[in-house]
This record gives structure tokens, sequence and C-alpha cells, in this order.
């Protein structure tokens, strides 16, 4: 069944900012808004962005209800999240979709998000968008591609991405439906209604700040429970500050994602700008995109 995506927007449309997850202070997506408006949509604050409770951006009711109240305002037409952190999945199973469903929009941000934009592609074959969030606007630049490709998408341009060749890279060309984000948040989704299938995917992975040997414990984990056999694709996006134990590990991300993916034929191609830095491409997950690995690098287009 083909995915379901929101209407695109267009000037004069709302988005709506709220804090799902972790605390950030007013000043952290000011730029986000400035830029926003500059872009000729209206926006409308919830009341967890600038909150805080402890860590969160508000006891799980408040964030909850913050998010419920954007998910059912029928002027709303987009829901940035602000930052990530941890919180999505104390939520998830608390949040009606039943107006959602009816009036589709664009669930935005990554890492802790990745909660929620797999939940309603696998609830609701409804598509998200796994994209940069509000500091991105707020790093000196203002637009930059990475913004820009976020803009790009809610305004209905189809992706189209170029990355460099890696060593590691599994060459060969494929087709099928996007799904991926955090993968700590990922392998947590493995048992619950909020995993996809990962039967014909292309799946995105992307970590920060992780032992290399809990990556290695993740990555054996979505072997055992049969999701990479299912696959038809895998894009490697960025580990970043990730550490290591005073007895060295013996082996880097990269190396250890390569050798439990050797066993798979389908391509895979490792480096992509998407994660926790600037360079974070907007996907959308549960849309049509063809990935091509070559000697000249990684195209990823959507369909």
């Amino acid at each position: 069944m083909k995915t379901i995506l929101p209407p695109y927007l267009k000037p004069g449309d709302t988005i709506g900012l709220i804090a799902a997850a972790g605390y950030m202070p007013d000043e952290k997506f000011a730029k986000c808004i400035e830029v926003l408006k500059a872009r000729g949509y209206r926006v409308l604050m919830g009341r967890t962005p600038g909150h805080r409770f402890h860590y969160f951006s508000g006891n799980d009711k408040l964030r909850q209800a913050d998010l419920q109240k954007m998910l059912d305002n029928e002027k709303v037409k987009a829901i940035l999240s602000v930052r990530g952190g941890y919180g999505s999945i104390r939520i998830v199973d608390g949040l009606d979709f039943k107006k959602f469903v009816k009036q589709p929009k664009w669930l935005i941000g990554f890492s802790d998000i990745t909660v929620f934009l797999n939940h309603i592609y696998t609830k609701y074959n409804i598509g998200s968008l796994h994209a940069p969030m509000a500091a991105a606007f707020d790093e000196g630049e203002g637009i930059n591609e990475y913004v820009q490709s976020l803009l790009d998408a809610l305004e209905g341009k189809k992706a189209h991405y170029h990355a460099d060749t890696h060593p590691f890279d599994h060459k060969g060309k494929c087709s099928g439906t996007l799904v991926g984000g955090n993968l700590m948040l990922l392998v947590n989704l493995i048992g619950t209604p909020s995993m996809p299938d990962m039967k014909n995917k292309i799946l995105f992975i992307e970590d920060t700040g992780e032992y290399i040997y809990s990556i290695d414990r993740m990555m054996y984990h979505l072997k055992r429970s049969g999701n990479l056999r299912k696959l038809r694709g895998m894009v490697v996006g960025r580990f970043s500050d990730m550490k290591d134990t005073d007895n060295p590990f013996g082996q880097s991300v990269e190396e250890v994602i390569r050798d439990i993916m050797k066993e798979y034929d389908y391509p895979v191609c490792f480096n992509f700008p998407v994660g926790h830095q600037t360079e974070n491409y907007a996907l959308k997950v549960g849309a049509a995109y063809t990935l091509e690995v070559g000697k000249a690098g990684t195209v990823l287009s959507e369909k």
C-alpha cells in the first residue's frame, strides 16, 4: 500500500512548534521562528518549548497534551520539534491519532523523535520528516543546504542527494520504502507496535554519544531479530561523538557495521550526511526512494 504523504505547505500555512522530549531554552529556537516567518509561514507556539521539568520540557502529561493539541488543530499543517533528547517513548501510547489520520500533517524531527516518525508510519501508513530541528536554524547560517532540504521537502520538492564514496560501500542499486532514524531508538522499538516491518525497505541509521560496543550490540540485535535480512538497502549515516572503553573495543563504528553487513548482498552506503551534526539532510520516512551506490559515490533519490 502506498504511503499517505501529508499535503505540502504553502505561504500562510501554520507550523506548530513543540518540545515533546528534552528541555530547550527560548533563545535556542528564536532563529527558527524568525526564518519560518520570513519564509511566509505562521508559527504557533506550544506550551512546552522553553518550559522545563527536570530533564524534560514538561512532565509527561503536559508534553502529551501539547502534542495532542497540535495533532488535533486543523489549522496546523506541520509540527516541528525544537529538539530531541529523551521522552517520546513515554507518551507515544497515550496519543490519540483519530483526527490526525483524517487530516494528516507533517511531523518533523530526528533523534528521539524517531519514535513518532516510525509509529505513525507503522500504525497509520502516514509519512513524516526525519529532518533538522530548531537548533539547526541557529548555527550562524540561518538557512544552510540542510535546513533548505527541510523547507524544500515541506514544499513538495523531491529529494535528490549525493554522498561521497566510502571504502566500505556495497555497490548496487535498489528501490524501496525508506524507514529508520536513530539506531538506539529503532532497536528499542523492536517488539513494539511502533517498529516497521523491514521487508522491502531501505533502512537509514545514525547515532551519537554511544560506546562503540553498544553500537555493536545494537547491530547484532537488528541482525538476530531478522530485520537486516529483509532489507533492500541500507544507508549508514553519521555516528558522531562515539566513545570507547578504557580497554579499547578495537574497531571503529564503521568497521563494526561493515563486518555485520558483509553477508548481505544489497547496496549499503557509509557516511551519508544524516545525523547529529550540521550535515543532516531531510528524509521522508515512509516515502519511496531509489538508492544507487557506485564507484563515483551514492545517490539517494525520492521517487
